[in-house]
């Protein structure tokens, strides 16, 4: 089992940043990637960023030059900067981390934290 606590949203003001953190405890064996997902009222949720063990990064393109994902394996941390923040960011943010063993793998899911950007 794998547990996963997002912090760092809040309301942002357009143009604003805010910098989201997942802390993620228990069995972190045969975790390869981790990742920032979002939704908005009404809206599936969607791929913001994800990072690998060795650093590979793959980002939406609606976020790729405002977002910055990073990941700390030391401290099993991952973080979201975001930079120069739009109203339509503004969604739950989800941390997801993948447990993969050979052709099997599972995500596990925080529970979200609120992003607002609104003046």
């Amino acid at each position: 089992q794998v547990q996963l606590v997002e912090s760092g949203g809040g309301l942002v003001q357009p143009g604003g940043s805010l910098r989201l953190s997942c802390a993620a405890s228990g069995n972190m064996f045969s975790i390869d990637l981790m990742g920032w997902y979002r939704q908005a009222p009404g809206k599936q949720r969607e791929l913001v960023a994800t990072i690998t063990t060795d650093g590979s990064i793959n980002s939406a393109d609606s976020v790729k030059d405002r977002f910055t994902i990073a990941r700390d394996n030391a401290k099993n941390t991952m973080y979201l900067q975001m930079n120069s923040l739009k109203p339509q960011d503004t969604a739950v943010y989800y941390c997801k981390a993948r447990q993969k063993w050979g052709l099997y793998s599972y995500d596990y899911w925080g529970q979200g934290t609120q992003v607002t950007v609104s003046s």
